[in-house]
């Protein structure tokens, strides 16, 4: 068979191949939007023809998916670790928001992808990235199970659905806040995180 790679590319295996487009994908969509991207960019970006693109996705809506499902499963392997790792609620809470942090600033093209969507009118997309958003939050909140029963939370209820979701969302809105201004370090906008979230709103913390 062939190589259909792009002349002088090194030959790569199928799922190097197919990583490579899942990475140049991720960045491409990030820069451009969902409508506004050609899969021959994709392709150009990946160093491949668009018949091998088309190969490994066989058009842009699964390709979207398929990057979406990657760097979810990244972002809550990568938080997660922080929660369910050693240490008291409270710096484990710190090291959580921390990794998230670290994440969008060392990732933004997955933070913008997961969570800023404006431009994609396709109900199937839209049903996927809600059953993502959904697993993502369920994920977390048994990640936080035992910290959450600890509050009175059951990991069952609507309320505690409530509070990770506000969570996840409320850490992402100030991570699009800090990636705007960027005029506080990454501690210290962790530790004004952690004064809410952690201790509320009581003065005398």
């Amino acid at each position: 068979m062939a190589d259909t790679t792009r002349p002088g590319r090194s030959r790569l295996r199928g799922p190097q191949r197919r990583a490579k487009i899942l990475e140049a994908a991720l960045d491409v969509l990030a820069a451009t939007g969902y409508h506004a991207t050609a899969m021959s960019a994709i392709a150009e970006a990946a160093g491949v023809t668009r018949s091998v693109l088309y190969d490994h996705f066989p058009n842009k809506r699964v390709l979207l998916l398929s990057v979406l499902q990657e760097q979810n499963a990244a972002l809550i392997e990568y938080v997660g670790a922080r929660i369910t790792g050693t240490g008291a609620p409270e710096e484990r809470m710190r090291a959580t928001i921390d990794a998230y942090f670290s994440f969008a600033e060392s990732q933004p093209a997955a933070r913008h992808l997961l969570f800023d969507w404006s431009d994609e009118d396709d109900a199937e997309i839209q049903a996927v990235r809600w059953g993502i958003r959904e697993a993502r939050t369920r994920a977390v909140t048994a990640l936080l199970s035992p910290d959450l029963r600890r509050i009175g939370l059951g990991p069952d209820s609507s309320a505690t659905e409530a509070v990770v979701e506000l969570l996840i969302t409320g850490i992402d809105g100030l991570a699009q806040w800090w990636a705007r201004r960027g005029e506080m370090t990454r501690d210290e906008l962790v530790t004004a995180a952690m004064r809410l979230l952690w201790h509320g709103l009581d003065p005398r913390c």
